[in-house]
């Protein structure tokens, strides 16, 4: 029997399996880097050992620390999450070395599932369907494979063999640029998983991906249905569902025996994830890998099964039957990852302090759902910061309906309500998929949003009117507070002046751009600009407005410079502007900026050069992901500040290209 688990990770899946294990009466043990000791996971636990350091290798990387910290709090199992130690098969042996319990499969489980390359030939011996794939160097010229002259035709995936989440991968449509993108896959897989090998297979253009989940246990392999993860970006999955909508049965069934197959080819313990590619066209399906682990994604699986899948992951690895557990799918449920990241900037990681973060209608923290209602599996809430050391998912949002078009309207609502500020989200995105057309119909595919159009599928709702409105709700309160907050004569009218000479300028940023609100102060206060806007009311939270004969409330949240206003038209983020800027926080034309604080890998440019417009100028990495930054029009590289293998701060000046004569004229 089990007694303590120490959860090798962090975040909202350190959380998750605290839930379980608290409900079934079993001690708790986290373990966090310096960045992590005021996170909620941390307090979540019974106890908690902190891990020296920030980046993963000096901390959950490190297995031998915390083997250590599970003996220093006597807990008797390690639980791995997912990501970091969860597939390594050496760590689960020194686990099992150690005398604990391995929440997990069997290390040779682990070890033949975690090549890519080598997994797909175990598969094709199962009689399991998968995809032909070579290496880059048995490619040559002509595009023909070296070792039997087989023809190949663009398009190509290039992948890494030990990782997922879309690191590491890279489409080619053109062989010339195969060398290059083989190149440049080895490397970043190189640094997120220490593994640079990589391997080349056909891309099926419009595929679905589709994964069924298994819970192998010593009477024989459970099937517990699938799921479809078909949006995504960057092959990074955005919304994950259950069960697959339009899936014909047969097909349904087909996947089912092919992933029970794949587990029991390599007789299968624990939970585990069998993913396929979906060639609709075709009605043909391939084996793509098994994650050997808890999936992000499980929790939609939960919902409709009803059943706690961390709690079968406890049961197996105590040894316990399942023997009698019923598996009966019920409604439908639907997941969406939240990020701190701009969609609109490539999708570009976004770090800093979440100011608020309040999720409506919520009925179940990481349980499942009864009935109606959404599931929230978090990793921070309101004044906790996302860091550049690890991923910048903020939460999975989860919807639970007895149909698909319930849940899809259950989950955007959700969203379009929830409090989010402090930093850019992909919240709006969300919200704008889960009512597209697409999605609503079913007819997503992997490559969907790969031609998408983000200034407006990414789009807040509303437009220019909401932004008018709620910047004037805004400036109206501000000035309302300052005259509460003022150390004298505050019954002065907030604004009022003895000779009204003009009105009263408030300015504020927008993203990049410039928002300044017009207005006059007094006894009643009112727009310079529109005659159709009154004041009803102000008060320490919010403002009432008739706008044009209908009333609405603004509620305005203010964290330094940063005022957010919520209101039914939706979520408006903007930015005092000072009335005088300080030249010292101004910086040349054309200069390069870091978008995010994270290290410089290669400077592709030199001092002198002459550059063409979108020719890279450097790669950073963060978060685990690389970017490149590129020359913004054709010019000189004037000035070179960074250096590669440097630490950088967000905003600061990577380097300054200076416009050709002509550009400049134009």
């Amino acid at each position: 029997m089990i007694t303590r688990v120490l959860v090798a990770n962090r975040g909202e899946i350190a959380r998750r399996v605290f839930r379980t294990c608290r409900e079934l009466g079993i001690g708790t043990v986290a373990v966090h880097s310096d960045a992590d000791a005021g996170m909620p996971f941390v307090a979540d636990a019974d106890a908690a050992v902190h891990l020296p350091g920030n980046t993963p290798a000096e901390t959950y990387l490190r297995g031998d620390l915390i083997i250590e910290a599970a003996r220093r709090t006597g807990a008797d199992a390690i639980h791995p999450g997912y990501g970091f130690l969860s597939e390594n098969a050496d760590f689960a042996r020194q686990v099992r070395a150690a005398g604990l319990t391995w929440i997990g499969p069997d290390p040779s489980s682990i070890e033949q599932m975690g090549s890519k390359i080598e997994s797909k030939k175990l598969m094709e011996a199962a009689g399991v369907p998968v995809l032909p794939s070579w290496n880059g160097d048995e490619i040559v010229s002509g595009g023909r494979v070296a070792s039997a002259g087989e023809r190949i035709e663009t398009p190509l995936l290039v992948k890494a063999s030990a990782g997922g989440g879309g690191r590491g991968m890279r489409i080619v449509r053109d062989l010339d640029a195969l060398a290059g993108e083989v190149a440049a896959a080895e490397a970043e897989a190189a640094s997120a998983f220490g593994d640079g090998t990589v391997f080349v297979e056909p891309y099926v253009q419009h595929g679905r991906h589709i994964e069924v989940q298994v819970m192998g246990t010593p009477e024989g392999t459970l099937v517990l249905g699938e799921r479809d993860c078909s949006v995504q970006r960057r092959h990074q999955k955005v919304i994950e569902e259950a069960p697959a909508p339009s899936l014909p049965e047969a097909t349904r069934k087909a996947l089912h025996e092919a992933a029970k197959a794949a587990a029991e080819a390599i007789d299968y313990r624990g939970a585990g994830t069998v993913e396929f590619l979906y060639d609709t066209a075709k009605d043909r399906f391939y084996f793509l890998e098994m994650n050997t682990r808890l999936q992000v994604e499980h929790p939609v699986t939960e919902a409709v099964t009803g059943l706690d899948l961390v709690a079968l992951q406890l049961a197996v690895a105590e040894g316990r039957g399942l023997d009698t557990l019923e598996v009966a799918p019920r409604g439908h449920a639907i997941e969406v990852r939240l990020y701190a990241e701009d969609p609109a900037a490539g999708y570009q990681p976004q770090s800093g302090r979440i100011t608020r973060f309040e999720l409506p209608g919520v009925v179940a923290e990481f349980a499942n759902p009864s009935s109606y209602g959404i599931r929230l599996d978090s990793g921070v809430g309101s004044g906790d910061e996302i860091g550049t050391f690890y991923d910048a998912m903020i939460a999975k949002v989860i919807a639970w309906a007895p149909t698909r078009d319930q849940a899809l309207r259950q989950l955007a609502g959700a969203l379009a309500r929830a409090e989010l500020h402090g930093l850019k989200t992909n919240r709006d995105l969300l919200v704008n998929l889960l009512r597209d057309p697409v999605v609503v119909e079913a007819r997503m595919d992997t490559t969907w949003l790969d031609g998408a159009d983000l200034s407006v599928l990414g789009a807040a709702p509303g437009g220019p009117e909401t932004v008018e409105v709620s910047a004037f709700a805004a400036a109206i309160f501000l000035a309302e507070q300052a005259r509460l907050s003022a150390p004298v004569q505050r019954r002065i009218p907030a604004g009022w002046r003895n000779v009204v000479a003009g009105p009263q300028v408030t300015g504020f940023w927008l993203g990049e751009d410039e928002v300044d609100v017009r207005w006059y102060g007094g006894r009643q206060l009112r727009s310079a600009d529109r005659d159709d806007i009154t004041v009803l009311d102000v008060d320490g939270r919010q403002v009432i407005l008739d706008v044009a004969g209908v009333r609405r409330t603004f509620r305005i949240f203010v964290d330094a410079d940063r005022v957010d206003v919520e209101s039914p038209l939706g979520h408006v983020a903007l930015t005092r502007r000072p009335r005088f800027i300080d030249p010292a926080d101004q910086v040349a034309a054309g200069s390069l900026l870091a978008p995010m604080p994270g290290s410089v890998v290669a400077v592709r440019a030199q001092l002198g050069d002459v550059v063409a417009e979108g020719q890279p100028i450097l790669v950073m990495e963060a978060m685990k992901m690389q970017h490149t930054i590129a020359a913004p029009y054709a010019g000189t590289v004037t000035e070179l500040p960074a250096a590669e293998g440097a630490q950088v701060e967000a905003g600061v000046v990577l380097a300054v290209v200076t416009p050709d004569e002509a550009e400049g004229e134009q």
